[in-house]
């Protein structure tokens, strides 16, 4: 993935389109198939991946904050994080879960519109020196998690996350995917 701004953008645009065509496309009965490689379903696992960026929104000020502190206090917090990897994937897994049934397909294309709008408007304001700051990471959490990110890996991140799952969906390819 380019990770400049606008390979960033552009990852977000492509996101949303591929949502807006699985959702354009999938029956009711697709959307409660299990995904592949999940415990969820194919509708709860594409909420999960609108979730990725819906996390970055709260991510953001949290690496604003703690790259301002000594390392080693954030070294100590993503250490702690780290600690509680078991419960925070039990979390993420029932509240994905849960979620899915507010941001249904009815309602997780425009959550993921609105939610992208306000990351790129953000990633606009952004300079080279705040993408710079950087924290460490509980990087148990995520395969995309490094011990040590920077903004710009988090504002990178939620693509890289939506690929990821994308390939455990067991959804067929809309006409969108199969051109690109």
């Amino acid at each position: 993935m380019d990770a400049s701004k606008d390979g960033i953008l552009s990852g977000y645009r492509r996101a949303r389109q591929e949502l807006d065509a699985w959702l354009g496309v999938a029956t009711a009965e697709d959307l409660r198939r299990k995904s592949n490689g999940t415990k969820w379903t194919n509708e709860e696992l594409l909420f999960h991946m609108v979730f990725g960026y819906m996390v970055v929104r709260a991510l953001l000020p949290l690496v604003r904050a703690v790259s301002r502190l000594p390392r080693p206090v954030g070294k100590s917090f993503a250490a702690v994080l780290n600690a509680g990897t078991r419960p925070f994937n039990v979390v993420n897994y029932w509240g994905s879960r849960a979620a899915s049934l507010v941001y249904d397909r009815r309602r997780m294309g425009r959550k993921l519109e609105k939610t992208i709008a306000s990351l790129s408007m953000q990633l606009e304001r952004e300079t080279a020196h705040s993408l710079s700051r950087s924290m460490p990471f509980p990087d148990r959490w995520d395969p995309f998690f490094a011990t040590l990110m920077t903004l710009n890996d988090v504002y990178a991140y939620p693509t890289l996350h939506f690929d990821f799952h994308a390939r455990q969906l067991s959804l067929p390819p809309t006409q969108h995917m199969k051109g690109s």
